[in-house]
Protein backbone atom coordinates (compact mmCIF):
# COMPACT_ATOMS: atom_id res chain seq x y z
CA UNK A 1 0.00 0.00 0.00
CA UNK A 2 1.39 3.56 -0.95
CA UNK A 3 -0.31 6.88 0.01
CA UNK A 4 1.01 10.41 -0.74
CA UNK A 5 -0.34 13.63 0.55
CA UNK A 6 1.14 17.05 -0.74
CA UNK A 7 1.41 19.91 2.13
CA UNK A 8 2.10 23.81 1.66
CA UNK A 9 4.12 25.11 4.29
CA UNK A 10 4.01 29.05 4.69
CA UNK A 11 7.24 30.45 6.35
CA UNK A 12 7.55 33.33 7.95
CA UNK A 13 11.64 33.83 6.52
CA UNK A 14 14.51 32.03 7.93
CA UNK A 15 13.55 29.68 11.37
CA UNK A 16 11.33 26.71 11.93
CA UNK A 17 7.82 25.61 11.33
CA UNK A 18 6.76 22.56 13.03
CA UNK A 19 4.82 20.43 10.98
CA UNK A 20 4.90 17.37 13.10
CA UNK A 21 0.42 17.23 13.13
CA UNK A 22 0.48 17.37 9.58
CA UNK A 23 3.02 14.65 9.27
CA UNK A 24 1.03 12.71 12.15
CA UNK A 25 -2.22 13.53 9.81
CA UNK A 26 -0.99 12.12 6.75
CA UNK A 27 -0.06 8.91 7.86
CA UNK A 28 -3.33 8.31 9.91
CA UNK A 29 -5.22 8.98 6.91
CA UNK A 30 -2.61 6.69 4.98
CA UNK A 31 -4.08 3.83 7.12
CA UNK A 32 -1.01 2.48 7.76
CA UNK A 33 -0.63 0.57 10.67
CA UNK A 34 3.04 -0.13 10.24
CA UNK A 35 5.35 0.96 7.71
CA UNK A 36 7.60 4.06 6.60
CA UNK A 37 6.69 7.37 6.43
CA UNK A 38 8.77 9.81 4.02
CA UNK A 39 8.93 13.57 4.47
CA UNK A 40 10.28 15.40 0.99
CA UNK A 41 10.96 18.92 0.73
CA UNK A 42 10.65 20.00 -2.52
CA UNK A 43 12.88 23.45 -2.46
CA UNK A 44 17.16 23.82 -2.40
CA UNK A 45 17.02 26.93 0.25
CA UNK A 46 14.91 25.08 3.40
CA UNK A 47 15.65 22.15 4.69
CA UNK A 48 13.80 19.34 6.98
CA UNK A 49 14.82 18.93 10.74
CA UNK A 50 14.01 16.02 12.77
CA UNK A 51 14.58 18.33 16.46
CA UNK A 52 14.17 18.48 20.50
CA UNK A 53 10.39 20.00 20.58
CA UNK A 54 10.00 20.94 24.22
CA UNK A 55 13.19 23.21 24.53
CA UNK A 56 13.07 25.91 21.57
CA UNK A 57 16.04 27.03 23.05
CA UNK A 58 17.47 23.79 20.84
CA UNK A 59 16.19 25.85 17.59
CA UNK A 60 17.85 29.64 18.28
CA UNK A 61 21.15 27.51 18.82
CA UNK A 62 21.01 25.90 15.67
CA UNK A 63 20.15 28.85 13.92
CA UNK A 64 22.51 30.98 15.76
CA UNK A 65 25.54 27.94 14.98
CA UNK A 66 24.21 28.12 11.05
CA UNK A 67 24.18 32.06 11.12
CA UNK A 68 27.88 32.32 12.39
CA UNK A 69 28.79 29.05 10.10
CA UNK A 70 27.19 30.34 6.90
CA UNK A 71 27.48 34.36 6.77
CA UNK A 72 24.52 36.04 4.80
CA UNK A 73 26.62 38.43 2.24
CA UNK A 74 29.93 36.23 2.19
CA UNK A 75 32.12 37.64 -0.53
CA UNK A 76 33.12 34.07 -0.87
CA UNK A 77 30.12 33.60 -2.85
CA UNK A 78 29.37 34.41 -6.60
CA UNK A 79 25.95 33.37 -6.80
CA UNK A 80 23.83 35.88 -5.40
CA UNK A 81 21.28 36.47 -8.32
CA UNK A 82 18.13 36.26 -4.92
CA UNK A 83 20.71 38.51 -2.57
CA UNK A 84 22.57 38.20 -0.24
CA UNK A 85 21.02 35.10 1.73
CA UNK A 86 21.08 32.73 -1.40
CA UNK A 87 23.81 31.16 -1.46
CA UNK A 88 24.28 31.13 2.43
CA UNK A 89 20.51 29.67 1.68
CA UNK A 90 21.79 26.79 -0.47
CA UNK A 91 25.16 25.46 1.62
CA UNK A 92 22.76 25.57 4.65
CA UNK A 93 20.16 23.18 2.71
CA UNK A 94 23.31 21.02 1.86
CA UNK A 95 24.85 20.61 5.02
CA UNK A 96 21.17 19.50 6.18
CA UNK A 97 18.68 17.35 5.02
CA UNK A 98 15.36 17.82 2.43
CA UNK A 99 14.40 14.10 3.16
CA UNK A 100 13.70 12.21 6.14
CA UNK A 101 12.28 8.41 6.97
CA UNK A 102 10.16 7.90 10.04
CA UNK A 103 9.10 4.36 10.85
CA UNK A 104 5.11 4.28 10.92
CA UNK A 105 3.93 2.06 14.07
CA UNK A 106 0.66 1.13 15.31
CA UNK A 107 -0.70 3.99 12.69
CA UNK A 108 1.53 6.96 14.06
CA UNK A 109 4.92 7.82 12.66
CA UNK A 110 6.92 6.55 15.45
CA UNK A 111 8.90 9.97 17.02
CA UNK A 112 10.87 9.65 19.92
CA UNK A 113 9.29 11.42 23.06
CA UNK A 114 11.11 15.02 22.20
CA UNK A 115 11.01 14.66 18.14
CA UNK A 116 9.18 17.11 16.29
CA UNK A 117 9.36 17.65 12.15
CA UNK A 118 10.07 20.93 11.23
CA UNK A 119 10.24 22.95 7.86
CA UNK A 120 14.23 24.95 8.32
CA UNK A 121 13.30 28.53 5.77
CA UNK A 122 16.90 29.21 5.47
CA UNK A 123 15.90 32.59 3.34
CA UNK A 124 15.61 35.67 5.21
CA UNK A 125 12.03 36.50 3.20
CA UNK A 126 8.47 34.43 3.74
CA UNK A 127 7.92 31.55 0.96
CA UNK A 128 5.79 29.06 0.21
CA UNK A 129 7.12 25.75 0.54
CA UNK A 130 5.88 22.07 -0.83
CA UNK A 131 6.56 19.27 1.19
CA UNK A 132 5.22 15.39 0.47
CA UNK A 133 4.39 13.02 2.88
CA UNK A 134 4.29 9.35 1.42
CA UNK A 135 3.51 6.22 3.64
CA UNK A 136 4.31 2.58 2.23
CA UNK A 137 2.91 -0.36 4.25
Amino acid sequence: MFHAKELTVSSRGRGFTDITADVQRAVAESGARQGLCTVFLHHTSASLLLCENADPDVRQDLESFFSRLVKDGDPLFVHDAEGPDDMPAHVRTVLTQNALNIPVKDGRADLGTWQGVYVWEHRTSPHRRRVTVSVVS
